[in-house]
């Protein structure tokens, strides 16, 4: 019996690696990998659903589960984590030496709904006294002109977003003064070029993070794996045979970098940074499932109803296919 055939869009992770060279198969499905840059993937995933399966922005996904039409179903894999702290920018003439000056600036932003900002606009306001509607947010293209939301809002009026002209970018803005800070996900190339005009807010970001995750317990969670709901409801076994698959990839990335004897990427102190990590957040540190999520994907729910992206009460587990939520035992 032949396979079925899907397509995957992802990028070019260790932790996925394996699905994209096939030594990991999921079971009965053939899969298509399409090794695609984040934006490029959102853009064609949220606009034309062009992908079976597709990584996906997880401020997005959870904004689609307040539409009637529900698009996409999720798994619990989560290719992207990363703590935003590094990923806020000043500019060094705006005031801003500490969180709280940021309170009635013009802060630029790519997109208001990417997960990156919302986690930053939740640390902010949670951790650091930053109320989210405290500041006027500009959105556009971080290097290119012309980006716009991927998803259209409806943003309660304590929010106050605009967007940037048709050919600025945030980037150049933020190293002209026209606007004071920059919450995003890459950092921007006025960073290196602007002469230490652009800077970042935190500049011993590592330090921070590290306490922040002590205090919380939570390392952010950015991206999901999604399958169209079409997709899904035609063949529900799939939910389950991707989880697994994605589940054994990660193990052959762990085990990676619980070799020791020679090093297969190019950090020479990765045996010493592989063993920090593991004592301050534990051998399973990237954690897919609920069960070891649930806090960190709470936070973010609540997160994104406070800033106006969604409504709905949802728990952690009303965001998966069922069929990923419990296994099987013997």
């Amino acid at each position: 019996m032949s396979k079925l055939k899907l397509s995957l869009a992802c990028w070019n992770y260790d932790r996925t690696r394996a699905l994209m060279d096939g030594s990991v198969q999921a079971e009965g499905i053939d899969l298509n990998y399409l090794c695609l840059p984040v934006e490029e993937t959102f853009f064609r995933m949220l606009r034309n659903k062009e992908f079976d399966v597709a990584e996906l922005s997880l401020s997005s996904y959870l904004i689609g589960l307040n539409k009637p039409e529900r698009d996409f179903v999720a798994i619990p894999v989560f290719p992207s984590c990363a703590f935003r702290h590094s990923g806020i920018f000043v500019n060094a003439d705006s005031g801003i030496h500490e969180a709280k000056d940021l309170i009635g600036k013009r802060v630029g932003t790519p997109e208001y709904q990417m997960t990156a900002a919302v986690w930053i606009r939740g640390i902010l306001a949670e951790h650091h006294g930053v109320p989210v509607d405290s500041m006027t947010y500009f959105t556009g293209g971080a290097e290119q002109a012309g980006r716009a939301e991927k998803l259209k809002l409806s943003l309660p009026p304590n929010i106050k977003v605009e967007r940037i002209g048709p050919t600025q970018t945030l980037s150049q803005m933020l190293l002209d003064g026209e606007i004071d800070a920059l919450y995003t996900a890459r950092t921007p190339s006025t960073f290196k070029t602007g002469g230490g005009k652009v800077r970042r807010l935190f500049p011993n970001y590592g330090e921070i993070e590290r306490d922040y995750f002590r205090q919380t317990s939570i390392f952010p969670i950015m991206h999901v794996i999604v399958i169209r709901r079409q997709v899904y409801e035609a063949n529900r076994w799939i939910a389950q045979s991707l989880y697994k698959a994605f589940l054994q990839a990660q193990q052959l990335s762990y085990e990676d970098l619980r070799e020791n004897v020679v090093l297969k990427t190019m950090l020479p102190w990765l045996n010493s940074n592989v063993d920090e990590v593991r004592h301050l957040m534990g051998e399973d540190f990237w954690p897919y499932g609920v069960e070891n999520t649930h806090t960190t994907l709470s936070t973010l729910l609540r997160y994104s109803r406070e800033h106006g992206l969604t409504s709905n009460e949802m728990s952690p587990k009303d965001l998966f296919a069922p069929e990923t939520l419990e296994a099987f035992k013997i």
